[in-house]
């Protein structure tokens, strides 16, 4: 039987001894008929010559431009970070003092790690702001953890009493930063102990719950919810506020003619070169129409829409914080309440023109660029700026005291290392970190009654870690006596 030629063969099913026919290759001999090939290589080929319309290229992944002023800024901040919080801590008890054995419960609003750090030579490392004193019940015994408790010297008693007369003085516009974020929750409300996250920055004392609140009834009232006490929008409701002034005065154009641009224009922080791609999206970005951040937008709207509304909101709440400038985990806490996307920081990166993150510190931050000149310098200085600059003149000052201190004897253990610690704290960070001032506002170490505040049980590695912290404390307290810097001329009554 003779074999077939192959040109017999039907050019669309080649023989199994043949090399397989490359699709380009196949010439139909009906134009109008399809060729018949195998499933794999019809969708193959459907994949290949499908072309949809063509949209905007995509963003690639923002740059993290480093600001050295701006870090300045942050690790300043940084450097006062246990000094605020321990202030923070005391001026929030009506008699400004707490028991080293409740305070040392604080431990993880501190800063400080369980391991290796003990709580008072951190306190003694600020005899300007902070002193170690005895209760006069206690007088008989010896100093120890159980008798000793931490209180303000005088001078951060004047301190406390003059930011408290300009929180009175400016009573209105604090309830009016109130006001504001209630504004832009789509509840029109918030819970007291998240809104106590921020209140340092916003300026507010730590017990503006009895103290602003019911000052301001026509605003805002506080009402007793099932999971905590809540602050609410007036019924009826207020009337909005008046927009906040522009923290950056119109400057003089350096142009030298004074004519429109022929091109749109984007105004960018010295020393910041973005990406093409990047600064075509900035400017579609800035096209949109403008947002109010105190008015919720449509069920329909677009991503675009909702990015603008949610960086209208973070300009906002740091406008209106004495720093310009708070933490990015402190917003994440608000990302609920707020409508805030889940990738904050992502979005906070991808608007270098409104916002800078710095990465300096034991945790990131986030500045309003418009707030500061080039030199890293606030355009517009609130009052309340006041405690931040006085209290770095007690920092300095208490430094002063340590090394009048030390002269002329042995180095004191606790302050041996104290600049290198800084220095470890603002760059590598290795803190632990947990800055859960509302569960503490809630728990009763912040309030009124520090007595209620029970302890934690823990497992046998945790009781074995105390007893050596115990151990660790008791020995710092011996030589804290012998240098005589446990002050017991003092009437107050820890008990």
């Amino acid at each position: 039987m003779a074999m077939a030629a192959p040109s017999s063969l039907s050019p669309f099913l080649p023989a199994p001894h043949l090399a397989p026919i490359h699709p380009r290759h196949l010439r139909p001999t009906n134009p109008t008929s399809r060729p018949i090939l195998p499933p794999s290589l019809a969708v193959r080929c459907a994949a290949t010559t499908e072309v949809g319309p063509k949209g905007p290229p995509p963003l690639p992944p923002a740059r993290l431009v480093r600001c050295p002023a701006l870090d300045r800024q942050a690790a300043r901040a940084s450097r006062l970070r246990f000094a605020r919080k321990l202030l923070t801590l005391l001026l929030s008890k009506p008699r400004r003092f707490l028991p080293l054995r409740v305070l040392r419960r604080c431990r993880g609003f501190l800063g400080l790690p369980r391991r290796g750090r003990p709580l008072v030579p951190m306190v003694l490392r600020y005899p300007a702001l902070f002193r170690l004193f005895q209760a006069p019940t206690s007088l008989p015994l010896s100093p120890s953890l159980s008798t000793l408790a931490v209180g303000l010297t005088p001078a951060t008693e004047v301190l406390a009493a003059d930011l408290a007369a300009l929180r009175s003085a400016g009573a209105g516009a604090l309830a009016d930063k109130v006001h504001r974020i209630l504004l832009m929750t789509p509840r029109r409300s918030i819970p007291v102990n998240r809104l106590a996250h921020i209140a340092p920055d916003l300026g507010l004392a730590m017990d503006f719950r009895g103290t602003l609140c019911p000052r301001h009834s026509d605003l805002f009232a506080l009402v007793h919810t099932s999971y905590g006490h809540e602050l609410q929008l007036a019924d009826p409701p207020p009337p909005p506020p008046l927009p906040l002034l522009p923290l950056r005065p119109a400057s003089p154009s350096d142009r030298l003619m004074d004519r429109p641009r022929r091109f749109p224009h984007l105004p960018l922080r010295r020393g910041l070169n973005l990406r093409r791609a990047h600064r075509e999206y900035l400017l579609r970005f800035h096209s949109l129409p403008e947002v109010s951040p105190f008015k919720p937008l449509d069920e329909g709207a677009s991503l675009e829409m909702l990015e603008r509304r949610a960086c209208a909101v973070v300009q906002e709440v740091l406008a209106m914080t004495v720093e310009k400038r708070m933490l990015v985990d402190q917003l994440t806490h608000f990302r609920k309440d707020f409508g805030l996307p889940n990738r904050l920081r992502a979005l906070l990166v991808r608007h270098p023109e409104l916002f800078y993150v710095s990465v300096k510190g034991v945790r990131h931050s986030v500045f309003l660029v418009e707030a500061f000149d080039d030199n890293g310098r606030l355009v517009v200085e609130d009052e309340m700026l006041l405690g931040r600059d006085r209290l770095e003149e007690l920092v300095r000052e208490g430094k002063r005291m340590r090394r009048a201190r030390k002269k002329g004897v042995l180095k004191f253990d606790g302050d041996s290392d104290e600049d290198e610690y800084e220095n470890e704290v603002v760059e590598d960070g290795s803190l632990e970190v947990d800055d859960e001032f509302g569960d503490l506002f809630e728990d009763g170490v912040v309030g009124d009654d520090w007595e209620q505040v029970d302890d934690e049980g823990g497992s046998e590695a945790d009781e074995g870690h105390d007893a050596e912290l115990d151990a660790m404390e008791e020995f710092w307290v011996k030589k804290a006596v012998a240098e005589g810097l446990i002050d017991s001329s003092n009437e107050q009554d820890v008990w």
